[in-house]
């Protein structure tokens, strides 16, 4: 049980003598008095003195020089020569001793409930305890509402403070962006709130009682998103990776506007070329779900995965499948890159970075060079990465070029491959062929960082998104067909074959960003029947089908609600969730 009394209430309940205990206590305590001298006038009469402007005041207590120190209207008149700081500082003392009351002992039981004490003295209780409830609207422990006490301590017990926290990160090698937790000055606020002597949760607690409390939370935050499923609809996502034992792992997850939750990992390394196999588990994970509430399902891009997709969508029919659309982008970027004349350039652009990098000399060099960035190093895995480390290159043209043809570069000529190095960087057909397939690969690599955004769903982008690619292509090569063929042909192939859905076609048609668009009208006509799929698909045929259809129409025409001018404001603002 807490007891949150301020310095007045502690004051006024002390056993020794109200009337001289009340005064020496306040003389001692008050931060106030440090800016006031009290004296005697001509008649005996105790009068206190403003230190800064030397006016006298006669009666009216403590809080009245606060109010003449801070300059609030009213009573007094506003002292005019005291520092700003100190001006604020008293200010905001006489404002919380006005809001918290003096008189009202407040007992915080640890139910949460609170226990109002009996009048002190001749002022009410009620009305200072309504005070103190109101200014601590939102509790007691709100880090949005700091102490004054902690407002005022000095920079040095600040910093101190702080450092101590910063140790325990480092020394517990606790990842820095761990401070921009929202939980974080959750945790700071529990902890100051507690007072002296708290030493926190046990290495047992942590992993026992704890671990067992926060899973009873979070299943409680899991269970409030099955409303959002059964109302909104969800997505079920299932990603495949293999652990250091080579098992094979399925991870499901679902989504919804609400937020992504966790359903269960599972061991199918003995089910994983089972296409019926993996069918029963996704439908095992369907049901934990629900089947009505759900709208897609993503699979890893694998002969059986599609198999198995299929054969869950026969089972149940109003469940769309797809691949992942992240994991299609990267394998456009694959057939990109094994064509001759790209693979050939990504080869020498990888040769001048390891050239770079296998030598202090010219590393140290270009490191020198004002505003100077590293070159970005192509990854394993990604093929992505290729044409990332290819734009990285293209950027550094000029520092590379001067690097070659310095003086000091000369010495570096007897090493092996430094004459094909300096003949490539020197080549400006070389950095002309870096040039077009950046400008090609750029649209291809915003939508893969598109589709693989966290954050917010990118169903509704990808349509849009391949339209963008293959109408940037042809502009870049000016329409003519024989250069340009050989790229579309390998979107088209990858695009055409597993990922042009109808459910990406009415995401794309649904998306109020480029419905109001003038461009792309026969696009636009073309995913109106991948809609249509989907109505059939999600609806009984009955009257529904034709109010849907009816309101469809209304939002692309922008008629009623659709047309008025908040609702069209929010377009470019909101995204579709």
């Amino acid at each position: 049980m807490a007891i949150i009394m301020d310095s007045q209430e502690e004051e006024e309940i002390n056993p020794q003598s109200e009337s001289t205990a009340h005064s020496n206590v306040r003389a001692k305590t008050d931060i106030t008095w440090k800016y006031v001298t009290e004296a005697q006038d001509e008649n005996g009469k105790k009068m206190r003195i403003c230190t800064f402007c030397n006016k006298s005041f006669r009666g009216g207590g403590i809080n009245r020089m606060k109010q003449h120190l801070g300059g609030v209207k009213g009573n007094v008149a506003a002292c005019l020569k005291v520092p700003a700081d100190v001006r604020c500082q008293m200010k905001i003392l006489f404002e919380e001793s006005t809001q918290k009351g003096k008189n009202t002992v407040v007992l915080e039981t640890e139910t949460g409930s609170t226990l109002k004490s009996k009048s002190l003295g001749k002022r009410k209780a009620s009305s200072t305890s309504d005070n103190a409830q109101s200014y601590f609207s939102r509790g007691i422990n709100d880090h949005t509402q700091p102490s004054i006490r902690s407002v005022w301590q000095s920079k040095e017990r600040v910093h101190d403070t702080d450092l101590a926290v910063a140790m325990w990160l480092y020394d517990a090698c606790i990842p820095m962006n761990a401070v921009n937790s929202p939980l974080f000055p959750i945790a700071m606020s529990k902890v100051a709130s507690m007072g002296h002597g708290y030493t926190g949760p046990s290495y047992h607690q942590v992993r026992v009682n704890l671990l067992k409390d926060a899973k009873q939370s979070v299943k409680l935050i899991v269970d409030s998103y099955r409303e959002q499923w059964a109302e909104r609809g969800c997505t079920i996502m299932s990603d495949g990776w293999r652990d250091v034992r080579q098992r094979a792992l399925i991870n499901f997850l679902v989504y919804c506007p609400t937020g992504i939750s966790f359903i269960k990992s599972v061991d199918a390394s003995d089910i994983e070329s089972n296409a019926e196999g993996l069918c029963n588990l996704f439908s095992e994970i369907v049901e934990i779900v629900g089947s009505k509430n759900i709208v897609h399902l993503v699979t890893d891009n694998a002969a059986n995965y599609k198999a198995a997709g299929r054969l869950l969508c026969d089972r149940y029919p109003m469940i769309s499948w797809s691949p992942c659309a992240a994991h299609y982008i990267n394998l456009i970027l694959k057939d990109v890159s094994e064509m001759e004349d790209v693979s050939t350039l990504i080869q020498l652009a990888s040769r001048i970075t390891v050239f770079i990098y296998n030598h202090k000399w010219p590393l140290n060099w270009l490191r020198k060079r004002p505003g100077w960035t590293e070159i970005i190093r192509p990854g394993a895995t990604r093929f992505g990465t290729s044409f990332i480390a290819l734009k990285s290159l293209h950027d550094h043209k000029h520092d590379l070029q001067a690097l070659v043809t310095s003086l000091d570069f000369k010495k570096m000529l007897k090493v092996t491959k430094a004459n094909d190095v300096k003949d490539t960087i020197l080549d400006p057909k070389f950095w002309n062929n870096c040039f077009i397939t950046v400008q090609v690969m750029t649209p291809i690599l915003r939508l893969l960082r598109i589709c693989d955004y966290d954050e917010k769903p990118s169903l509704g982008y990808v349509y849009e998104g391949m339209l963008r690619i293959r109408k940037g292509i042809k502009e870049l090569f000016k329409r003519k067909r024989r250069n340009y063929k050989r790229y579309v042909d390998i979107i088209d192939a990858r695009w055409d074959k597993m990922l042009r859905k109808s459910l990406h076609a009415a995401a794309y048609w649904l998306n109020p960003i480029f419905q109001y668009e003038k461009d792309n009208r026969e696009e636009k006509d073309k995913a109106w029947v991948g809609v249509l799929d989907m109505i059939e698909k999600l609806t009984s045929l009955d009257n529904s089908v034709q109010i849907t259809i009816s309101h469809l129409a209304k939002f692309r025409d922008k008629v009623g609600t659709f047309g008025r001018s908040i609702a069209l404001n929010s377009v470019e603002l909101e995204r579709p969730g």
